[in-house]
């Protein structure tokens, strides 16, 4: 059954992509978008009125960020649906990548409301480009859990995937992460680690894992920064690639959490139900005693 209605001749919403940190990278139509929509939806009305104030413009903003996502789209799908143009952006690259706004999309297109995309910068494409690794097929996982057994269940439950990864991660846990990227995928898988992408301190670093652990400790001001990691998938067969089964997550999730909470992070890694886990996670505590 098709959820979305046919697109209003009316208004319309625009998912307008914006640089990454190179001012310089805004493409015409983007200019073009921001300078003639009735408003803009930011994620953060400080960090856009630097690229309005660059750009020499001054139209009006309204405030869309994860927190207040929900309440706002009403607002703008109805001011799209009474013939207003809204342009959504996020402080750096592409809407919904990783920012806020798929409820929004979602939400307008069931009502109606033509949404039209003005591409322009991605940091994960960006990185993938310039990484030497496999980009015929690649899948983009974003930032990883903050916490560590939860990061590493979730880089387990990828450490067969053959095709090409990219995450991206923060200046605070950028080091944890690569020490869980070696405990799940090994030393010597191939990455790249683009630092501070098109902005002035951007480095791109190319080599096997471990090795990075060092090139951050050589210079711990490397720490800084937003990353993106573009990592090699596995190259064991398709028969051996086979995912982790449920009994071998569960023992893994059993080390640190309670039953409880091993089934509720199991159910949400794996999208099958909590019971199953619950029950599995009770039989193989009992099996331990």
């Amino acid at each position: 059954m098709n959820d979305f209605a046919e697109p209003s001749q009316l208004g319309q919403l625009l998912i307008v992509a914006t640089p990454i940190g190179n001012l310089g990278d805004i493409t015409q139509r983007a200019i073009e978008a921001l300078s003639s929509s009735d408003y803009l939806a930011v994620e953060d009305s400080r960090h856009s009125r630097k690229l309005l104030s660059f750009l020499g413009l001054n139209t009006p903003m309204l405030s869309l960020h994860e927190h207040n996502e929900r309440q706002r789209a009403d607002q703008i799908i109805n001011d799209c649906l009474a013939g207003k143009t809204v342009a959504l952006i996020s402080d750096a690259g592409t809407p919904l990548i990783s920012d806020p706004g798929y409820f929004l999309v979602r939400e307008a297109l069931k009502k109606g409301v033509r949404v039209s995309p003005i591409p322009g910068a991605c940091a994960a494409i960006a990185a993938l480009s310039c990484s030497g690794i496999a980009s015929n097929s690649f899948i983009f996982e974003g930032f990883l859990p903050a916490r560590k057994n939860q990061r590493e269940a979730q880089l387990k439950l990828l450490s067969r995937e053959t095709r090409t990864l990219i995450f991206y991660e923060s200046t605070h846990r950028i080091q944890e992460f690569v020490e869980s990227l070696i405990q799940e995928f090994g030393p010597t898988r191939e990455i790249t680690l683009g630092k501070e992408l098109t902005k002035s301190f951007e480095a791109v670093w190319h080599g096997e894992v471990q090795d990075l652990i060092s090139w951050f400790k050589d210079k711990p001001e490397r720490c800084k920064g937003e990353f993106v990691i573009v990592v090699e998938g596995s190259k064991q067969t398709e028969e051996a690639s086979t995912l982790m089964d449920d009994e071998s997550l569960m023992k893994r999730l059993l080390k640190d959490l309670s039953v409880k909470q091993a089934s509720l992070l199991a159910a949400d890694l794996t999208g099958k139900r909590k019971k199953h886990f619950y029950q599995m996670g009770l039989s193989l505590e009992h099996a331990a005693e």
